[in-house]
């Protein structure tokens, strides 16, 4: 019968390469050690047990009884140990990790709530979003340049999954005392019309809109380009032009009246904004966490719903 006294660990990891060599001289080398402190580094562990652990008699490092059942349980400490300097460093990195994200300008927005949950549990973790092309997110995410990304569109690259975050839809954004602002909605050719202010970095939904145009063989007025969101609604705001953007870029502006919101049927381009990721197992410890977060943050609202 084995009796277990306190083993060193360093020794039974001596003994396991042993084991696994079948041999003392191929463990020395592994270990870059002599093959005498290998010998007693072995000894020591029998003189702990009480038992031999090798047939000194036989070639190859034969294993006796006792040293196949020490083996068994010397690969399910090292197993352990490993699994638990896993866990301290996924710690480690989540105190000082990082969480990247890609999203065009227009869906940053959404994912605020979720950072405010994450960095309220962990405060000394970082989160960057970056500035990305929407065309360009998902193969960054697949290379592993970003955690997450957000996206108006299912992910058709395999590999990623994604998760609905909320809903949106274009509107016509509009000075309140401008004569459509009284409007609930306009038709296509109306906008067109009017000075449209565009941002001038391409998307989806630009594209998608100029192709709706072309279809109907009618004109959109794209005046002015400008380089960011804020910038668009502030010209809007001074009675500049008229914007289609996404609704929810602009709640807080509508609700303070500082703009309107005007239904565009035709270009309304109702659509999800996603979260894709790689598959479990593929992201580190940190960006696991996050997206804990986001389900959470997905789980509640649904209740909120349901209420």
């Amino acid at each position: 019968m084995l009796c277990f006294a306190v083993m060193d660990f360093a020794e039974l990891q001596v003994f396991l390469t042993v084991a696994t060599e079948r041999s003392f001289s191929r463990a020395a080398a592994k270990l870059h050690r002599t093959q005498p402190a290998v010998s007693q580094a072995v000894k020591r562990l029998e003189e702990d047990l009480a038992e031999r652990l090798f047939d000194r008699s036989s070639k190859g490092g034969q294993l006796t009884a006792a040293g196949k059942i020490l083996l068994d349980y010397a690969k399910r400490l090292t197993r352990l140990k490993e699994e638990a300097q896993g866990a301290v460093r996924e710690l480690q990195d989540l105190r000082r990790g990082r969480v990247l994200i890609g999203a065009n300008e227009a869906a940053v927005h959404v994912l605020l709530p979720a950072i405010l949950r994450f960095r309220n549990n962990h405060p000394r973790a970082q989160v960057e979003v970056s500035r990305r092309p929407a065309r360009e997110i998902a193969s960054d995410v697949l290379n592993r340049t970003l955690d997450f990304g957000i996206l108006t569109f299912p992910p058709r690259e395999r590999g990623l999954l994604s998760l609905s975050l909320a809903e949106d839809e274009l509107v016509m954004l509009i000075q309140p005392s401008h004569p459509l602002a009284k409007r609930r909605q306009v038709t296509m050719e109306e906008l067109g019309r009017q000075t449209v202010i565009a941002h001038n970095d391409p998307s989806p939904a630009r594209e998608q809109v100029l192709r709706l145009y072309e279809q109907r063989h009618a004109p959109i007025n794209i005046q002015i380009a400008l380089p960011s969101l804020d910038g668009i609604k502030r010209a809007v705001e001074m009675g500049l032009g008229v914007a289609l953007l996404p609704r929810r870029c602009a709640l807080s502006e509508i609700a303070n009246r500082q703009l309107s919101a005007v239904n565009v049927p035709q270009l309304r381009l109702p659509r999800h904004v996603r979260l894709i990721y790689r598959r479990s197992g593929e992201m580190s410890h940190a960006a696991e966490v996050f997206l804990d977060a986001v389900k959470e943050l997905l789980g509640k609202k649904s209740a909120d719903k349901d209420n």
